[in-house]
């Protein structure tokens, strides 16, 4: 009886330890799958730069999901809204308005009040003027709050992910206070800094984290005060995108960052040549729906450094992108100038407008003196 008592004991135990086993090897067999879905996570996400003029404005879709990146000036908010309702696109999951200048944020109050939103993401730098207001009353009327985003702090977008990088801390210069993200999708790494300039990008190196991108949105619009040269290093893109008007007053793309990207091969797209420009991720690999620019012509004007090359492309070229600058507004002393006075606000009190003579003074600024407009 003993003798049976051990044997069925034995076997007890031994059928203890295979299911053991048996229980080890089914987690291995899960965890393997988890890696596999990992690995095969990624989606199909389009990035849309938007042809705003002489402004910012970016769409993110991935799988059913959206992310606007600015708005460009108020004049342009209709054709923001068009455009993303042409995409089909009735919420946002993210509303991120880098800084308050006006052709970041002008045209925000329009998608405020036409789209839902969940959240909306804005810098630590205020501004006391009627664009950066209207803002904030159109957040008050959705009942919308805005918050400043850690950096560090990781966001899911559909199959994709973006990190925070920027602001790093608070600054005089609203284009330093930009918030900055990098967005991936696969293998596929996008930066977008807005128009942080160098002390903000020395800043973003200092924090430590990967900044390597396969596609750069080129800072404040291709000026030589961003893509310092050790953040280009670190970034280290092989296509870049710079966002701004033709003819723009600001001489933008500046010959220095042409020069920094051509000397190192970096693909260049512009939606002053172009118009908006879609770049479509599959996790592996990016394609453009617009062929790379090959003027290398700087905004400047001639002898200031760009290689010239007078053959503009002409197929794709929006009708935005020949908007002009008809004013230029001083922020600080509420007067407007025509775009040739010289008598013009520093860059942290001007804000560049194609909005009409009688919408700028309906707003309350008065005629310079000096250049009548």
């Amino acid at each position: 009886m003993k003798k049976v008592y051990r044997q069925l004991l034995n076997f007890l135990m031994a059928a203890a330890v295979l299911i053991g086993a048996g229980t080890i090897v089914n987690t291995k067999m899960s965890q393997a799958s988890g890696d596999e879905k990992q690995d095969a996570k990624a989606g199909t996400m389009e990035v849309h730069f938007i042809d705003v003029g002489q402004g910012d404005s970016t769409l993110i879709t991935c799988e059913g999901h959206a992310m606007l990146i600015d708005t460009g000036e108020a004049t342009k908010g209709t054709a923001i809204q068009n455009y993303l309702q042409k995409q089909k696109i009735d919420k946002l999951d993210y509303l991120i308005l880098t800084h308050p200048d006006s052709d970041h944020i002008g045209g925000a109050p329009v998608i405020i009040t036409k789209f839902q939103i969940d959240k909306v993401f804005t810098s630590n730098y205020e501004k006391d003027n009627k664009t950066y207001m209207k803002l904030i009353q159109a957040l008050d009327n959705k009942r919308l709050k805005q918050t400043t985003p850690k950096v560090g702090t990781k966001y899911s977008l559909g199959t994709a992910e973006f990190t925070i990088l920027a602001p790093n801390n608070t600054y005089r210069n609203p284009n330093d206070a930009s918030i900055a993200l990098l967005l991936q999708n696969g293998k596929n790494r996008f930066l977008f800094t807005g128009d942080a300039e160098e002390d903000a990008e020395q800043d973003i190196l200092e924090n430590g984290l990967d900044i390597s991108a396969d596609v750069y949105k080129a800072g404040h619009h291709g000026s030589r005060t961003a893509t310092s040269e050790k953040f280009f290093e670190a970034v280290s893109p092989s296509s870049a995108v710079i966002s701004c008007g033709e003819d723009n007053s600001y001489g933008h793309p500046h010959a220095q960052t042409l020069n920094t990207f051509r000397m190192n091969g970096v693909k260049v797209y512009r939606t002053d040549e172009e118009g908006t420009i879609i770049a479509t991720s599959d996790g592996e690999k990016i394609t453009f729906s617009v062929p790379e620019s090959d003027t290398w012509q700087a905004g400047e004007p001639n002898g200031t450094g760009a290689v010239w090359n007078h053959t503009k492309p002409s197929a794709g070229k929006s009708e935005a992108a020949k908007d002009e600058v008809t004013y230029i507004l001083n922020t600080k002393s509420n007067k407007f100038h025509k775009p040739s006075c010289n008598a013009l606000p520093e860059d942290e009190n001007r804000e560049d407008s194609s909005e009409s003579r009688s919408s700028i003074i309906e707003q309350g600024y008065e005629p310079c003196k000096r250049c009548n407009p």
